[in-house]
């Protein structure tokens, strides 16, 4: 099991803590603090759009890239009906190719995490920095090995809401990767249907991430705790890079 094609039907009700309002908030006013014009700005792993069309209403240039096609199928539909012009490609992170360069890339909500070989995760970081315009920033978060370690380990959750009973079970496995198996219950008539779906998620430290940013031409200039402008502390579960293209 590999993908998003059913949790994409349900990503959005599944997802409703990630305060992308705030986070689009957080993101301007980082920028700002660094005297950053975002400029023309890319999405990575944009998902289902939000926080996409929350940057497009703060009068941001931005449009959206993921590799899942049911994901941006979401997204677009979304985008229309709130009457925001956003493009969107479908691309995988480590593949991207663009029509030009970028000012301003932001990747959220762990997508890194999802790259389980340190390759992949240098790719991404090349693409990036080849597009991205001499000066740039790159802004993105992890879930933290303290997070992969100690909240999602082998532990199991629950999430019952009004359009699927899901079970969420993890099972961690070696280098910080965590094998995630989805377990949807939709109810149809009087019987539940179930439907299968999973992906693996891998933590990498400072020291690894710094050292691939700084192959592709990037410094860090910062590292937050998530929505915060505080450095992270030992039981983080999710940090925020901000890095400068320099080369």
């Amino acid at each position: 099991m590999d993908g998003y094609g059913i949790f994409a039907d349900f990503y959005d009700g599944l997802t409703l803590n990630a305060n992308y309002a705030e986070r689009a908030d957080f993101i301007l006013r980082a920028f700002e603090s660094l005297g950053h014009d975002m400029g023309l700005t890319l999405d990575l792993a944009c998902g289902t759009g939000n926080l996409t069309m929350e940057l497009k209403r703060r009068e941001v240039d931005v449009y959206g890239i993921d590799g899942s096609p049911e994901m941006l199928s979401r997204a677009q539909e979304k985008s229309v009906d709130s009457g925001l012009d956003i493009l969107y490609l479908c691309q995988q992170m480590q593949e991207i190719d663009l029509y030009g360069t970028i000012d301003t890339c932001v990747c959220t909500l762990d997508s890194i995490n999802h790259m389980t070989n340190p390759a992949d995760v240098q790719k991404t970081f090349d693409r990036v920095s080849l597009f991205m315009t001499p000066g740039g920033y790159f802004l993105f978060d992890v879930n933290t090995i303290y997070k992969h370690q100690k909240i999602l380990s082998d532990n199991t959750f629950v999430y019952d809401t009004d359009d699927v009973f899901l079970v969420w079970q993890n099972s961690i496995k070696e280098n910080n990767v965590v094998d995630i198996e989805l377990n949807f219950f939709e109810l149809d008539g009087d019987a539940y249907y179930r439907t299968d779906e999973g992906f693996s998620e891998r933590a990498y430290s400072d020291e690894e991430l710094t050292e691939m940013l700084e192959n592709s031409g990037f410094e860090v200039v910062s590292r937050f705790g998530d929505l915060c402008f505080e450095p992270p502390s030992k039981d983080e579960q999710r940090v925020i890079y901000i890095a400068r293209k320099i080369k």
